[in-house]
């Protein structure tokens, strides 16, 4: 019965997550102390997580290229460079300690929180930019990088950086950014995850699982109204990311 409802508890933080990264984004800050509540390493729960943002991105890409809103030639292009990155920082994240593991995702975490609190997301809305043409700028290549290597390291929140990017520097609108955004984080996130499969750091059963609740809640979430939504998740991921950084944070 104690291992049912840990599966359980495990499936319900995939669907809090999918409608969390639907409504809000940084779902990513639940699944990874779920993962770790679990009972799993925090550099094992750190590369499981990647299994259930591949299948929910799978899922959303299909989505956006059904109803026209994926650029598929941009987002292909601005994957290079986070891809690469992605390798790098899966690289890097695969050698640390699980001690320094939590602490780095605790701190992380707290950071998270802040920009939780800012609310970042004001800075993009109303924006309806002209979509890029010709060659990516520099600044774009290096910023997809960089984002790249941090999505390797740690997939939590993530999607607001590349989100942020592809708006204020590369020029898209909000809803083909977004669209972009699904297909960049699938793609350098298959990376990501090959580099911890390699080295023993996925638990492909509890990863699947969480798949299908990513699934699950994407799905409920896309049928609710975001604005009504956005609020009570925001104050929920709020309240969960305070309490996960505290237990990473604190010795225990």
């Amino acid at each position: 019965m104690e291992i049912a409802a840990k599966y359980g508890l495990l499936l319900l933080a995939g669907v809090l997550a999918g409608v969390i990264n639907t409504l809000a984004g940084s779902g990513s800050l639940l699944t990874l102390p779920a993962l770790i509540f679990f009972g799993l390493p925090a550099n094992v729960a750190n590369g499981t997580s990647r299994v259930g943002v591949v299948l929910q991105n799978i899922v959303a890409t299909a989505s956006f290229q059904r109803s026209g809103s994926l650029d598929l030639r941009g987002a292909l292009l601005l994957s290079i460079p986070s891809i690469l990155g992605s390798i790098l920082g899966a690289q890097i994240a695969v050698n640390l300690d699980e001690q320094m593991m939590q602490r780095v995702i605790g701190a992380v975490m707290v950071v998270m929180l802040l920009v939780m609190l800012l609310r970042p997301e004001r800075w993009l809305q109303g924006k309806l930019l002209a979509l890029p043409s010709g060659p990516l700028a520099l600044r774009d290549i290096v910023s997809m990088f960089f984002i790249g290597v941090y999505g390797g390291f740690i997939q939590a929140g993530v999607g607001i950086f590349v989100l942020a990017t592809l708006v204020l520097s590369v020029g898209y609108d909000l809803v083909r950014a977004n669209a972009v955004k699904v297909l960049i984080i699938l793609v350098f996130t298959i990376s990501s995850l090959l580099v911890f499969a390699n080295n023993a750091q996925v638990d492909w059963g509890a990863g699947v699982l969480l798949g299908v609740g990513n699934m699950i809640g994407a799905a409920w979430a896309a049928r609710m109204a975001a604005t009504k939504g956005a609020a009570w998740v925001r104050w929920v991921v709020l309240a969960t990311v305070a309490a996960s950084a505290v237990y990473l944070l604190l010795p225990h």
